[in-house]
Formats: C-alpha cells, structure tokens, sequence
C-alpha cells in the first residue's frame, strides 16, 4: 500500500501551498511573513509605494494627519483638497540609480507613487488647512469649525 499526496486546495496535507499574493508588483521585503518561492529582486517602477503611512487625530481645534515621508523634499509631495471635502495626499519616491558594477544584497527602501485619500468631516475648514515637512514627517493641519453650543434659557419655576 502507498500513500499519495493529491494537489488539491482542499487537501489540508496538500504539498502544493496557494500563495494569494502571486503576481502582486509590490516590495515582497515588505511582506510581514518570508515567502518560499521570493528571490531578490529590485522593484520595479510601477510598484507601490506601500509604506506611506499616515495618522489621522483629533484633537478639539484640528484634524491633524501625520505622514512618514523619509528621503522625500516637499516639492515632490502634493496636498490638496478634491471634491469640497477629500483631502489628498501624493507623491513620488524616485528609486535610486543602478550602476553596472554595484552588486544589491537587499533592497528594502520602496519607490515610486503613492496616494492616499481621507473624506473630512463638515465641520472641517477647508479654507485653512496648512501643512509643513520636518525630518521627513509630513504635518497637515484641517482646523475645525467651532461647535455652536444651543442657548439655554432658564426658567423660573412658581410656587
């Protein structure tokens, strides 16, 4: 008598593993597991630039997002306001150039565009929003609209 595997996905002792990520153009480093088959490899320039990450707080005055944008100059990143209340974010990581001789061990660092997008709320100011880049960590400040407190009458009571 011989075992056999059968190659199917509902085989639970299946050899053949599904890896939902095949062909995918995204940073493999980048991934929060190693994949058997990945091999080094230089992204290529249409890659997403996955790492542009962003907060979103807060406070009693403001909106506040928070962007880690490292190695990238503030003329290379775009802050604007679509369609009255959609704040957008975008820029381009240019991927460093290869020279014949270097030799890449790891490449790590993504490049190219990225493009994030956040729906404000009504009582953002859309005419005030400012934002400033220090040590590569991109601030934009959406002021809130002060909260109308409803006027409150007293009455006396008789009796």
């Amino acid at each position: 008598m011989s075992i056999t595997r059968r190659s199917s996905i509902f085989d639970p002792f299946s050899l053949n593993l599904w890896d939902p990520f095949d062909g995918f153009p995204f940073n493999q480093s980048l991934l929060p597991f190693s994949r058997p088959s990945s091999s080094l490899s230089v992204p290529s320039d249409t890659s997403a630039f996955a790492t542009a990450q962003i907060d979103w707080k807060e406070t009693p005055e403001a909106h506040v997002f928070k962007a880690d944008l490292p190695g990238i100059k503030k003329e290379e990143i775009k802050v604007e306001v679509e369609e009255g209340n959609v704040l957008q974010i975008s820029g381009e990581r240019v991927r460093e150039n290869e020279e014949k001789t270097d030799t890449w061990h790891r490449v790590e660092r993504s490049s190219g565009k990225f493009l994030r997008r956040f729906r404000l709320p009504e009582n953002a100011k859309m005419g005030q929003i400012k934002a400033a880049m220090e040590n590569g960590v991109l601030t934009v400040t959406v002021p809130k609209e002060e909260v109308k407190k409803p006027d409150v009458k007293s009455i006396e009571i008789s009796g």
